[in-house]
């Protein structure tokens, strides 16, 4: 936002003193200065600019009341660069007075212009903050004993990193409505987050299950499960899970993986290979996926194979260019001399 007003001061170089002492004022955040400047350059009534960068002021001291009627002319300045800061401050005003609408309608239109705008992408993220924290305010007041206030209070917990606690929301969640999709796999991924201990195991499986119970078809719940399998040392009827889950997801990279280790592990390195090789396909940066193929091949004997994944390995491994490699590089260098 700062380039547009150093531009639009080049600009404005040659107009009267007020006006371009009144714009650098609001550049330097002077607003009681800018506002009496501006003022008095706007006191012609024919000088849009001084008018629309008055608005700009009013706005960013909180006053969009008074601030409004300049705003909405201005944002449909000539001059794109006074066009869009208008735009923008509409769209705070509106976004502060709860006109969720009038923000997202001006957001809409400037995102088709310029769609990579930080500015504007900043303000998008700022409505949909406003409108998450209002819908929320009205779950919990208008329905308190829903069984959506805990299950959005046990993802928020998630958010935070307080799985157990999210754990016990969808548990209460489960219990207002036992046949709500989505309730148990959430509980038993909450479980899993929160202790790998062998009874938080048990646990997280019977929540997978239940979730299975209610719907069969969710290939990640049968991932799931397979993973807690494979943690009790429980290959075979992880294997058994996982194909399950390829069964309904055959383009399931995270299954492919886990089945191919399997299969590395019992030796069958044809079937590791064909598995891993559709895992590599299917994402081409996992370091996990390239490591086992590159074993498979090993394994099989196909070293040309296994060296040219060695080489995609060390690729996504490859430490970025940049200044700050560099400083990690030179401040590696320091420890070690030391």
């Amino acid at each position: 936002m700062m380039l547009v007003i150093s531009v639009l001061l080049t600009a404005f170089a040659a107009q009267p003193d007020n006006l371009v002492s009144g714009i650098e004022a609001f550049q330097k955040g002077d607003y009681p200065a800018a506002e009496r400047l501006l003022r008095e350059a706007a006191k012609s009534g024919n000088d849009e600019r001084a008018q629309a960068f008055l608005a700009l002021t009013l706005a960013a001291t909180s006053r969009c009341p008074q601030a409004e009627p300049g705003l909405v002319k201005a944002s449909t300045n000539h001059s794109a660069g006074i066009a869009r800061l208008a735009s923008l401050a509409l769209t705070q005003c509106y976004i502060a007075a709860g006109r969720t609408d009038d923000a997202a309608a001006i957001l809409h239109r400037l995102q088709a212009k310029s769609p990579n705008d930080a500015d504007v992408l900043y303000q998008t993220a700022r409505l949909h903050m406003r409108a998450w924290n209002d819908t929320i305010y009205q779950l919990y007041q208008k329905n308190p004993s829903s069984f959506r206030v805990n299950q959005l209070s046990g993802e928020i917990l998630e958010i935070q990193g307080q799985f157990a606690e999210a754990a016990a929301e969808y548990r209460k969640a489960i219990e207002k409505n036992p046949r709500a999709l989505n309730l148990h796999f959430r509980a038993g991924r909450a479980l899993l987050m929160s202790s790998h201990a062998p009874e938080a195991l048990a646990e997280a499986k019977k929540e997978f299950e239940a979730e299975l119970a209610l719907n069969p078809s969710d290939a990640v719940a049968q991932y799931q499960i397979a993973q807690i399998l494979l943690a009790g040392q429980n290959a075979t009827e992880a294997a058994t899970r996982l194909q399950r889950a390829l069964d309904l997801n055959p383009d399931f990279p995270e299954a492919l993986i886990a089945m191919g280790k399997i299969r590395l592990d019992e030796k069958k390195n044809d079937e590791a290979i064909s598995l891993l090789q559709r895992a590599v396909r299917l994402t081409p940066a996992s370091e996990s996926a390239h490591y086992s193929l590159m074993m498979a091949y090993r394994n099989a004997g196909r070293m040309d194979d296994a060296r040219r994944e060695k080489a995609e390995l060390d690729k996504l491994q490859k430490v970025p260019e940049g200044e700050f490699s560099e400083f990690l590089k030179k401040l590696g260098e320091k420890q070690q001399n030391k």
